[in-house]
């Protein structure tokens, strides 16, 4: 499956500077550092993405940017306005839609719509365009009478992202859109996304789904409130060290121990019933390594060298982190 990408993918950025820019965004709960001295930038009309695991910040750093949350420590600018001095004044140029978006689900999907655009000021002229265009690309349209609360959870995900979408935002802001939602909306969100971003809004998406990472122009990851790896997904995967080995077999997750040990690993994770071993070179060391997991006295089903995944580049990182 191809994968797609931001409008950006392959071509220039657009000029006009970083729509966001964060300073050393910090965040503190008590004891507990949420976010932890975050720096990164977001150019205009770039599709960026939050990488991480739950509890790695996503969440909370989102909420700073769109002006929720105040930061203990840092700042960032979003158009020119300060999250920390002028948090009001973010709200305006921007759409935050947090996990649990505020529909009313006594309200049909128009009644929503409708309520949006009050609330953001849209002007009358300007509804029936919107609406229909909004309409097309979420294919909520023949559902426009149905009461929000009577929707799936994917449905409900299109019309919140339509809802903030209603005043034509220049900052999108989206905390984990796609979280337990069904893959044909899944992917329906996706492309809702890319038409934004190739309309020229700027779009931050935080996802746990690592198969999701290759889908952004730029990426932070997050572990624990703190950057461990940015850059384009195609550079971060480059920059990894060594070749995969996808070995399927029984018992995998027993067989990672021996693998791990073996001279010239580098490393040896679990993805279902195959490990993913990390050696110099599948075609020199590969033999080497599936023929020592066999006399360990596990049954190997097939091995092949794979490309690396955003997994692999997460993995790798926390290792770097655990041994710094």
């Amino acid at each position: 499956m191809t994968v797609q990408r931001g409008h950006l993918a392959g071509h220039e950025r657009p000029p006009g500077g970083a729509a966001i820019r964060v300073e050393g965004l910090t965040r503190r709960f008590h004891d507990l550092t949420a976010v932890d001295h975050l720096s990164f930038e977001v150019e205009q009309g770039e599709l960026f993405g939050l990488v991480g695991p739950d509890g790695a910040g996503k969440t909370t750093t989102l909420r700073m940017l769109a002006g929720v949350m105040r930061p203990t420590e840092g700042d960032a600018i979003l158009n020119g306005i300060s999250v920390a001095r002028d948090p009001e004044g973010v709200k305006h140029g921007i759409a935050y839609m947090s996990q649990r978006f505020g529909l009313y689900g006594d309200l049909t999907v128009i009644e929503n719509l409708h309520f949006y655009a009050d609330l953001y000021r849209v002007p009358k002229q300007d509804r029936p365009a919107r609406l229909e265009r909004l309409f097309r690309f979420s294919n909520l349209g023949p559902f426009k009478d149905r009461l929000a609360g009577k929707l799936s959870g994917g449905m409900k995900q299109k019309l919140g992202l339509s809802c903030a979408l209603i005043h034509e935002p220049q900052i999108l802001l989206l905390d984990e859109p796609t979280f337990g939602v069904d893959p044909i909306s899944r992917r329906d969100l996706w492309l809702i996304v890319h038409d934004m971003v190739n309309r020229g809004t700027t779009v931050l998406v935080s996802t746990a789904y690592m198969d999701e990472a290759e889908r952004f122009d730029r990426l932070v990851m997050l572990h624990k409130g703190r950057a461990i790896a940015s850059g384009a997904p195609m550079d971060l995967q480059r920059a990894l060290a060594g070749e995969v080995l996808a070995v399927r077999l029984e018992r995998a997750r027993e067989a990672r121990a021996v693998a791990g040990g073996l001279p010239g690993v580098r490393g040896a994770i679990v993805f279902g019933d195959r490990l993913h071993v990390t050696i110099d070179s599948a075609e020199m060391d590969g033999p080497r390594v599936v023929q020592a997991i066999r006399a360990a006295g596990f049954h190997v089903f097939d091995a092949s060298p794979i490309e690396r995944s955003m997994e692999d580049v997460f993995i790798e990182r926390i290792a770097r982190e655990r041994a710094s």
